[in-house]
């Protein structure tokens, strides 16, 4: 049975405590800096000063702005501080400093991302300014921007294009469509034996490849 909280219904938002660094606290993902993880608790005052304190040091780019899993520990300490102060309005003031609500919403939302995507933000496959982009779209749209995202190398700029396009009602498949991009696209490297008689089965059937795997996934992923 999966471990993994999101998996699920597939929720296309957060289903950890906010503050917890699930992600950033697993070694498969962040090697031997989990250890380091920080976590923020939004019922402990003390925590939501240390949460206030980071959003002031992330805001002011300060130190690690290159760095995904700090800029990842920095979205979590939006999303608390939002959470343990109740307000966006409040969260700011109580950063202080030059931090915008503009800035503490942008940043919770890629706190309130799924886990499945947050983990490519953490190895570094997603840029967390790319996430910021995917954040702004809901549902389904969430996960098709992101692997968009790793199947065609798509910039942050791109991103964010096609999340506007999206927020203003294109769907993902039609916006990646008119950049001669295909959702749902893989690339995928089979051990010979699997390949040869995938090969096989689908020209004895008269069907494609892509159609044997998907029919497989379908029954393997119980869609």
């Amino acid at each position: 049975m999966s471990e993994d909280p999101d998996a699920s219904g597939r929720p296309a938002d957060r289903r950890s405590p906010v503050g917890e660094p699930v992600v950033r606290a697993d070694p498969s993902v962040t090697g031997e800096r989990a250890t380091d993880a920080v976590g923020f608790d939004p019922d402990d005052p003390e925590s939501v000063q240390l949460a206030a304190d980071t959003v002031r040091s992330f805001a002011e780019n300060t130190v690690g702005s290159e760095d995904h899993v700090y800029m990842l520990r920095g979205a979590a300490a939006c999303a608390a501080l939002v959470r343990g102060v109740g307000s966006y309005k409040a969260a700011a003031e109580r950063a202080g400093g030059d931090v915008s609500v503009s800035f503490i919403r942008k940043w919770a939302r890629v706190h309130d991302l799924p886990q499945a995507i947050r983990r490519h933000v953490a190895r570094g496959t997603i840029a967390p300014t790319a996430a910021k982009h995917i954040a702004r779209v809901s549902g389904d749209d969430r996960y098709a921007l992101a692997w968009a995202t790793l199947e065609h190398e798509l910039t942050v700029r791109e991103i964010r294009r096609l999340a506007s396009e999206v927020s203003n009602g294109t769907s993902v498949e039609d916006a990646l469509d008119d950049r001669g991009l295909t959702l749902g696209r893989i690339a995928l490297t089979l051990p010979p034996d699997q390949y040869i008689e995938l090969r096989r089965r689908a020209s004895v059937e008269n069907v494609t490849p892509d159609e044997l795997v998907a029919e497989a996934l379908d029954e393997y992923l119980d869609l």
